[in-house]
């Protein structure tokens, strides 16, 4: 097992009597996509500007490559930034401009590979301020990448993109990550952050409350079974467990179960013994952004799954 990449331990941002982060722990590992969530203003951003070397804690510990993030100078050139505003010259070109860049990036792609690899080859000519918000998004990508960082910040990446570009930029973040970079990501798209990370915090009121394995997070949510009656059926005689809801409208029933594999089950076998033929038979597990909008609309204790 490495050294933890990132470290955060009992982390703390006070603003005069608000707390924007109320002793949160976590740590992300060499070659992982990790997850940070939350609804505006559940800390996440301010926790990311600590670990990015910007803000300084009020209490507890951030370590970045083992360094306090407020002295970049030993791993700077092993971190790549996607901020959600970035602040680039609107009348250079993009070929200019990842040119600057590469020009104080140690071992820096080349201006051909680094644009290729997010899909801007074709606006090499285009001044900065004529592209869309979604070419400036793969801009900001291709100069975080440009230096092949160990560490990588993303902060909201996918945001004004199409989706065939988001598809891309995905693609590219797994690869990446599969390449050994360790990347903490922040999205608002949360299938995004289910494909992509293989571990997840989420955070509320400056608190990590739900922390774990995808899998781990995924286990925790009420999963669904959804399955439909012959006309003139009922659900007469099936028996769900005591921690199940059972919804019938019309010829559609729906079960909300914490174990949708068991549920199945049961329905299938009350099928056979009362002799009837269900269609449409679906099972899944809680999605991601059903337990983020729990924990956004109840709250929710900590949990490490």
């Amino acid at each position: 097992m490495t050294d933890p990449v990132i470290e955060v331990v009992d982390l703390r941002k006070r603003y005069g009597d608000f707390t924007a982060v109320d002793g949160i722990s976590f740590e992300v590992r060499q070659g992982e996509v990790f997850a940070l969530l939350g609804t505006n203003g559940a800390g996440k951003t301010t926790t990311i500007e600590i670990l990015e070397g910007y803000l300084r804690p009020s209490g507890g510990t951030a370590r970045v490559f083992g360094h306090d993030p407020a002295e970049r100078g030993p791993f700077r050139s092993r971190i790549g930034l996607v901020l959600q505003e970035s602040g680039l010259f609107g009348d250079l070109s993009v070929a200019e401009t990842v040119t600057a860049w590469r020009r104080f990036t140690t071992n820096s792609r080349s201006l051909d590979e680094a644009l290729d690899l997010v899909g801007l080859s074709g606006q090499a000519g285009t001044r900065v301020k004529q592209l869309s918000g979604g070419e400036r998004r793969k801009l900001d990508l291709a100069l975080a990448t440009l230096g092949r960082p160990d560490l990588l910040f993303l902060d909201e990446p996918t945001t004004g993109l199409d989706p065939e570009a988001r598809r891309r930029i995905r693609d590219l973040v797994a690869d990446l990550s599969g390449h050994g970079t360790t990347v903490l990501l922040t999205t608002h798209y949360l299938e995004e952050a289910q494909e992509l990370a293989s571990r997840v915090a989420i955070m509320d009121k400056g608190r990590v409350v739900v922390h774990g394995t995808m899998a781990e997070v995924l286990g925790r949510g009420a999963g669904r079974v959804a399955f439909d009656l012959p006309e003139g059926a009922t659900v007469d005689g099936l028996e769900v467990a005591a921690s199940d809801v059972l919804t019938v409208t019309g010829r559609s029933c729906l079960i909300v179960t914490p174990e949708p594999e068991s549920a199945a089950h049961a329905v299938l076998g009350w099928s056979v013994r009362r002799g009837v033929r269900i269609s449409g038979l679906d099972v899944r597990q809680a999605t991601l952004e059903e337990i983020f909008l729990d924990v956004a609309q109840t709250g929710a204790r900590e949990v490490r799954a």
